[in-house]
């Protein structure tokens, strides 16, 4: 999943970008509410972790502006301020969480995987497809019973592919969802982590749609 982070610490937004790449995320950060709206504006973001108190306005009018410009991703406040009229206004505007600073990475992480899940209709960390359970708290993948080892990568692009059953994605698409700005991103990247995932869980799985992208077609009605 991609994410915006809006953080004008260096330090904390910093560290908060690499421990959340390191759990697998794709993170861009901005450090003003005006690169935080042109940023929403022209990437598709999952989840978007906002600071209140940004240098340039108040990240409460940044947050009423994604949603009455129809974002439908997961929102999350980070923010010191911890009052409780402050949260209630917060979500009354459309906030899924907040978490307060300073804040543990694994709690953070957490919150990320809860808010999106709520937003995206999932009452569980768990998706089912046939005879494949993706765990996503735990980045655990058992085909027919039995554990299949996947990079992070591959993890996030069949949870992508399973989530979206029946919808085929781009090559595009899924590098969006995979990489930050700023990473190097080698034209056949994607083309190498399906050819992998097919190996581990059978080539049937992953069906090419040609010159369009990849498709993993929904499960057979019982």
């Amino acid at each position: 999943m991609r994410i915006l982070l809006t953080e004008d610490d260096p330090q904390l937004g910093r560290a908060t970008q690499i421990g959340l790449e390191q759990n697998g995320y794709a993170v861009d950060w901005v450090t003003s509410a005006e690169h935080a709206r042109t940023a929403a504006r022209l990437h598709d973001y999952g989840c978007v972790l906002l600071d209140l108190g940004l240098p340039d306005q108040d990240g409460m009018q940044v947050l009423a502006g994604l949603r009455d410009t129809g974002y439908q991703g997961a929102v999350l406040v980070v923010t010191a301020r911890d009052h409780i009229r402050q949260r209630i206004a917060g979500l009354d505007a459309g906030a899924d969480d907040f978490i307060i600073k300073p804040f543990d990475l694994d709690e953070l992480a957490a919150r990320i995987r809860s808010a999106s899940r709520r937003a995206a209709g999932r009452l569980r960390e768990q998706l089912v497809h046939g005879n494949l359970v993706l765990d996503i708290a735990d980045r655990h993948v058992t085909q027919a019973g039995q554990t299949v080892t996947l990079t992070m990568k591959e993890f996030l692009i069949l949870q992508m592919l399973v989530e979206q059953a029946g919808r085929v994605l781009s090559r595009e698409q899924l590098e969006k969802n995979l990489y930050s700005w700023g990473d190097e991103v080698e034209s056949n990247a994607v083309q190498v982590h399906i050819h992998h995932l097919r190996r581990k869980l059978g080539r049937e799985l992953i069906r090419t749609v040609h010159a369009v992208g990849y498709c993993i077609d929904k499960p057979a009605a019982p």
